[in-house]
């Protein structure tokens, strides 16, 4: 048996540390040695943070009574010794409820009240008003108290169907999907739309996101938690129960809100809760298992995953085990073995990615640093040959190499016309692409949608405008794409045209392939046609229902234009910040040839001087480039255990 998913992100949290605390010490030896141009310091500055602060998140889902909750227990808080979120018989997850950590925030339980659903807004903006919603402080030494306080999330209230119906819990077309009314014809709905837990776990504070979402009524009344949220998580768990196997509300949940395209189910676990049910004192433990291996391959087949993606787990049992330290209870209740799995695949995909990243960003460091390393060496390079031809010459000759390099100076101050001329058509270029991404444009390509949402009666001609949509917005994209490939062409020959002048070497980085964000917007037009079900369609015919569902995709598109905005704009900072630095070093080197000139019409040993002086830089120059080798060799190195791969001490110079 391997880790368990605490143990692996633990460890994965330790490497995350050590690579920003080194990738740190790199930034602070490059400022010392003055290698941090504008592109170098913004790779540095986004591979940290994006180290730093990866998240994983992690969504468990099912329909009411599946045991959601009691999973969350077993998985992540028996070292409290005790339940933290709520499980009981009946509902207990009522809203759905995030479990994460952030330290600008106070340890609380955050509870958004369920009249909000009568606004326009959605989640995300709700999410800016930190006064609308109820906060509950959290003692962290004190699990009862805890546990107290998180009994909020399954709160309910009664309310009259116009109340329901307004908040989207009641829908006159689908009845098998409504509360079941009292005798005063009051129904029941959650006390609260969206509940948040800013609490110090350990794996919490190392990037962990739980979301614990509530059953199929729930779920669909909240647009966007079902596009947004839930196909944004890096792995979901859907819990079924053992007895029971696939029933109809859980085939319905799953193929309306998971099975969204055959790529997002290999990161899709199916549960099988509550296997202990079946341990049946009457039956063989092979008749057991046999009843098990049918509900699990029943289950796989319905589901359309692969077997060894259901899992049996007794969550109730898999607590009290780790509670009592019982390691023969715990390996009957089959949770070491979910455990293994969510290691192996969330911890394992999102390590893969997040090093692949790591990986990229690195040796695009490397390339631009080593640059201009490489710039210093060719003008210490010109310099000494420079000095060498002045050996035994006479006052004349040197006084006139002065004037050639004053007049060299002088052509070269004049080219910052002709540079700052393509510097403007380059921002020019780039502007009419951040205005196609921005928030502006997004908000035109979706009036339509939106005016078709907002329509009376069934909306039957939705999902041609949703498809019509998504062309546009990959038409964007495409346009953004052929922009970069102008600047970039435009670049390249103004670069040549310098390199020819001036003996530069200033080479254009391709421009950043869009591709991937045009992948996922196919993914998220998937998740949102797939959410048009014939249940949903239903809902659609409330303004306010629609109206949600449009911001939500707004939220959801304006951040992979931002994405692919910000890849735009980290691209051009590397095509200029080169002609900056070489523009930098050219200056630093007339002054210093000019400098030389000078020290040698004044002393005879100015040229041994000059010389040995260049000789010397040259040899640091070596150095630095070994070093910078060395140290970015080590973060790519760095071991899953999170130790340092070598050299945990002082960075020497």
């Amino acid at each position: 048996m391997g880790p368990s998913f605490n143990e692996q992100f633990d460890q994965h949290g330790a490497w995350r540390r050590e690579f920003a605390h080194q990738l740190h010490r790199l930034s602070e030896w490059m400022a010392e040695h003055d290698l941090m141009d504008a592109a170098v310091q913004e790779r540095l500055s986004r591979l940290e943070t994006q180290v730093r602060s990866d998240k994983v998140m992690v969504a468990f889902v099912a329909e009411f009574s599946r045991g959601k909750s009691e999973l969350i227990n077993a998985i992540f808080f028996a070292d409290y010794g005790r339940r933290i979120m709520p499980a009981s018989a009946g509902r207990t997850t009522m809203c759905p409820t995030e479990l994460g950590y952030d330290a600008a925030m106070a340890t609380s339980l955050r509870l958004l009240p369920i009249e909000t659903r009568l606004q326009a807004q959605g989640l995300a903006e709700w999410r800016l008003k930190p006064d609308r919603w109820t906060e509950i402080l959290l003692d962290v030494n004190d699990a009862d108290q805890i546990a107290r306080a998180l009994e909020k999330v399954a709160e309910v209230r009664k309310v009259t169907l116009d109340n329901a119906r307004a908040l989207g819990f009641w829908h006159d077309e689908l009845a098998e999907e409504n509360p079941v009314p009292d005798s005063d014809g009051l129904v029941e709905v959650p006390m609260w739309r969206h509940a948040v837990i800013n609490i110090p776990h350990p794996l919490l504070k190392q990037g962990l996101v739980i979301l614990d979402t509530p059953g199929l009524n729930a779920v669909g009344a909240e647009p966007e938690l079902t596009v947004n949220l839930i196909p944004q998580a890096h792995a979901v768990v859907f819990i079924l129960g053992a007895d029971t196997g696939v029933t109809r509300s859980d085939l319905a949940i799953w193929r309306e809100h998971l099975a969204t395209s055959p790529d997002s189910l290999d990161a899709r676990l199916v549960v099988l809760n509550k296997i202990d049910t079946l341990w049946d004192t009457l039956n063989s433990p092979q008749e057991i298992a046999a009843q098990m291996t049918r509900q699990r391959t029943t289950s796989a087949d319905m589901l359309g995953v692969p077997l060894a993606q259901v899992v049996p787990v007794s969550a109730q049992k898999g607590l009290v085990a780790k509670i009592t330290c019982d390691d023969l209870l715990l390996e009957s209740s089959g949770l070491p073995v979910l455990e293994e799995a969510l290691a192996k695949g969330i911890m394992g995909r999102r390590r893969a990615i997040l090093r692949a990243a790591v990986a990229t960003g690195v040796t695009s460091l490397r390339t631009e640093t080593s640059r201009v390393i490489n710039i210093r060496r060719r003008d210490l390079d010109d310099q000494m040959a420079e000095l060498r031809s002045l050996r035994g010459k006479n006052a004349s000759v040197i006084e006139s190499m002065r004037h050639r390099v004053e007049q060299e100076q002088r052509e070269f101050d004049m080219s910052a016309a002709k540079i700052q001329a393509v510097r403007a058509v380059h921002l020019k270029l780039l502007r009419d692409v951040f205005q196609q991404l921005g928030a502006k444009s997004l908000k035109v390509e979706l009036s339509e949608l939106a005016q078709t949402l907002q329509q009376k009666g069934l909306k039957l001609g939705v999902r041609k405008i949703y498809v019509q949509t998504f062309e546009r917005l990959r038409g964007t994209l495409d346009k953004a794409q052929a922009c970069g490939i102008e600047i970039q062409a435009m670049l390249a020959g103004t670069f040549r045209q310098l390199n020819a002048e001036f003996g530069f070497s200033l080479q254009v980085p391709p421009a950043p392939e869009l591709e991937s964000f045009a992948n996922e917007l196919s993914q998220i037009e998937q998740s949102h046609l797939q959410y048009l079900g014939v249940g949903n369609a239903l809902k659609l015919v409330q303004p306010e229902f629609a109206e949600r569902l449009v911001r939500a995709l707004a939220m959801r598109l304006r951040a992979v234009y931002e994405s692919a905005a910000n890849d735009l704009e980290l691209w051009s900072k590397s095509a200029t910040a080169q002609l900056d630095a070489q523009l930098r070093e050219r200056r630093r080197s007339f002054a210093r040839r000019i400098e030389a000139v000078d020290r040698i019409q004044h002393a005879a040993t100015g040229l041994v001087e000059r010389i040995s002086e260049i000789e010397a830089g040259e040899e640091e120059l070596v150095q630095l480039e070994l070093r910078l080798t060395e140290l970015t060799a080590q973060l790519m190195a760095l071991p899953e255990s999170g130790a340092p791969a070598q050299d945990p001490g002082h960075l020497p110079a």
